[in-house]
């Protein structure tokens, strides 16, 4: 576990502080205030690196948390707790981050509070580092210590954090003499200049105020200008504009710059998260992705930017003031808004791509993929998931920043689908539930400022498919409702949406065991999808009615709901959905006492699994029929039909039919901001989302059909809820 949350690589070794590394190392081992009065407190031991921005307290700790590895087999964590701009990350995003860098997935919907005690649980037991950087507020620290005391914290903040107990800060301030000329001299390249003319490099130094970050952007600013003699570079920094050394040597560097570059550089604080690549670069400033490369080189070699892996680089926390200053100075607010649009119409050029990429080849989308400049595209899924994955935190600021922002709502939503596509290509449900979680919020946001009913409707049905899923059915039932007003708001036109929202309002007073209100909205949707001739919606929901009055013990009900499930399903001509059916026929058959009848149709069943060339399907039915042949003394029967069974399953490869799982899993909700959107999913399929369940027909009765069961035991009985979100 080496989780790196938000960090920055630092280019320059690191140089000087054995002072505050002396210190640092003391206090790991030196007994707190509290444990010298007998009161040892329950929690990990916290430092504290303090110090103005671009004092360096964050390369400082990187350093002294390098030396400690060894002692914490468990790793190390990261997270920045200062967003760009200067506003606080909230406690709840920093407890998911580091959660995910432990590989514990957060539950979607958690509050602070549950994400808090959910990262303690945790760090039980565990010898662990954790870098909390850029702490804004005492109570940020205080909500996430372990309660482990093998674990170690420090934190990095401009001043004391007075409301953290027993810490004793290490507080910064300039480098000494000959660190910060060793500083400059690694950001120069240690040319002649240094050796000829000490005196002067050390004055130098001293313009800068032994400031790290200063240092850093002069040696950059000497580095390009290689004739330039030490005594001019320091007049130069003298006469530049500013009250701090940092703000000097900003605008010296600053002020050598092309003029095309100067406002590159401004519009780079626009980056969510501070996160910088070429092609987004490009994007803001309306260049080709080459020249905005080159770009980017430039800056680096000047120390305006800090390289990150994989081809990215952020804008210094400390520089990130300074940008904004200059991009309100100069930029007029409607150029800012298209620098905007630019940036979130090329992120949503990115990641179609990065989905593209996961569909067959020769599809569609693979050929749309195919017309798309080198840069915007990925020529294998490894390259596009390891894309997503790097970036990922990013894209979620950018979600973020583009639902606040209330004028770009439209490429808000397509932003934020394109990002729910492409996490669904390339990550398992379960895995993705938090940032889907978060993302509907986003489209739900977006589409109460701009009274979108529909849009509204499917972000709640989304969300309150991810509250049931973590068990919280109140809130789910609250959702499901505040969906069927949306739809209701919007005319009634989104028949689907108010099917899904009184379907799902069924299967969550099912779960709370009310099955009377469950029967009543599954009976308003059924009738709903009756008076639209949706056949698959109202065998589906036939299905559920047979469930609900199967475990009621309303043995004719759920024959008669069972059964026309499985005659819509002949109908429609899908033996595997009809198959699936009939055993849930069957096994109502066996539980009201009527074993010869369930025998027929657990043979009935059989035959349409394997008209339907389902293997696994096939195998799972004739396990239940081996057991249906026992319960009425047929040891042969039984024997056969298991051994049958077995061969099925111990074939090599998938089976033959359309599909290979005996119960497919429920699929993701729509995916955000998809609202009526192309590709957006309503409400799942009979089969995914209860087993079976088809429309009533009278025809029905003689070829009744089982939801199959996988070989062990399992079947759809319980009313439907996701095994993934």
């Amino acid at each position: 576990m080496d989780q790196a949350v938000h960090s920055g690589v630092h280019e320059a070794p690191f140089i000087g502080r054995a002072p505050e590394l002396a210190a640092l190392r003391a206090d790991v081992d030196r007994a707190g205030l509290e444990t010298l009065a007998g009161r040892p407190v329950p929690r990990a031991r916290v430092l504290l690196v303090a110090g103005p921005p671009g004092s360096g307290r964050t390369a400082l700790a990187e350093e002294f948390l390098r030396g400690l590895a060894p002692d914490y087999p468990d790793g190390l964590l990261r997270a920045r707790l200062t967003e760009p701009g200067g506003a606080p990350v909230p406690v709840e995003r920093t407890a998911r981050e580091l959660l995910d860098g432990l590989g514990v997935p957060a539950r979607p919907g958690d509050g602070p509070d549950e994400l808090t005690e959910a990262l303690r649980g945790a760090l039980r037991d565990q010898r662990a580092l954790l870098l909390l950087d850029d702490v804004a507020a005492a109570e940020q620290l205080t909500e996430l210590l372990p309660d482990e005391r093998g674990c170690l914290v420090l934190a990095t903040a401009e001043g004391p954090l007075s409301g953290v107990a027993d810490v004793r800060p290490c507080t910064l301030g300039g480098l000494d003499p000959a660190a910060a000329v060793a500083l400059l001299a690694a950001r120069a390249g240690s040319d002649l200049r240094f050796t000829v003319d000490p005196r002067a490099a050390e004055r130098l130094a001293a313009a800068c105020a032994h400031h790290p970050a200063s240092l850093v952007l002069v040696g950059g600013w000497l580095a390009v200008h290689p004739h330039t003699s030490m005594l001019d570079a320091a007049r130069r920094l003298a006469e530049a504009r500013g009250d701090t050394p940092l703000e000097r040597a900003f605008d010296l560097v600053h002020s050598a710059l092309p003029t095309r570059h100067v406002r590159l550089l401004r519009l780079l604080c626009l980056a969510p998260d501070g996160f910088v690549d070429a092609p987004l670069a490009a994007a803001l400033a309306g260049w080709d992705v080459p020249a905005a490369d080159a770009a980017l080189a430039e800056f680096l070699r000047l120390g305006l930017l800090q390289r990150l892996p994989e081809g990215a680089c952020r804008v210094p926390p400390c520089l990130d003031a300074l940008l904004r200053r200059e991009l309100d100075a100069r930029e007029r607010p409607a150029e800012v808004q298209l620098a905007r649009a630019r940036m979130l119409e090329r992120s949503v050029r990115q990641l179609r791509s990065c989905w593209a990429v996961t569909e067959p080849v020769g599809s569609p989308p693979r050929r749309e993929l195919g017309r798309e400049p080198r840069p915007l595209r990925f020529e294998t899924r490894r390259e596009a998931a390891a894309w997503l994955g790097s970036r990922l935190p990013a894209l979620l600021a950018g979600a973020r920043l583009a639902a606040a922002d209330g004028e770009l709502d439209t490429l808000a939503r397509r932003f934020v689908a394109a990002l729910a596509r492409a996490l669904n290509a390339h990550r398992a449900p379960e895995h993705t539930a938090a940032e889907h979680y978060r993302l509907h919020e986003l489209v739900l946001e977006v589409a109460e400022r701009r009274a979108l009913h529909r849009e509204r409707a499917a972000a709640l049905l989304n969300l309150g498919d991810l509250d049931a899923w973590t068990g919280r059915l109140t809130l789910a039932a609250e959702r499901y409702r505040a969906a069927l007003a949306a739809v209701r708001a919007d005319g009634g036109g989104d028949v689907e949406a108010a099917v899904r929202a009184m379907g799902s309002l069924g299967d969550t007073y099912a779960e709370r065991s009310d099955p009377a209100r469950a029967e009543d909205w599954y009976g308003r949707a059924l009738a709903l999808c009756l008076n639209t001739d949706d056949q698959e919606g109202a065998a589906r929901l036939h299905g559920r009615l047979g469930t609900v009055h199967r475990m009621a013990g309303r043995w004719g009900e759920a024959l008669r709901a069972w059964k026309s499930a499985a005659g819509i399903h002949r109908r429609l001509r899908n033996p595997q959905a009809q198959a699936r059916a009939l055993g849930e026929v069957a096994r109502v058959q066996e539980e009201a006492g009527h074993a010869h009848d369930a025998l027929r149709t657990r043979h009935q069943a059989l035959e349409r699994a394997r008209e339907a060339r389902d293997a696994r399907l096939e195998a799972a039915l004739g396990l239940r029929l081996a057991e249906s042949c026992a319960r009425v003394g047929d040891a042969a029967g039984a024997a056969a039909h298991r051994a049958a069974a077995q061969r099925l399953l111990e074939e090599p490869g998938p089976s033959a039919g359309p599909a290979a799982t005996v119960v497919p899993p429920r699929p993701e909700p729509r995916p955000a901001g998809a609202g009526a959107a192309p590709g957006a999913e309503a409400e799942p399929r009979e089969e995914e989302r209860s087993g079976a369940g088809a429309p009533v027909g009278p025809d029905a009765g003689e070829e009744a059909g089982e939801e199959a069961e996988p070989p062990g035991g399992a079947t759809a009985e319980e009313p439907p809820r996701p095994s993934s979100p």
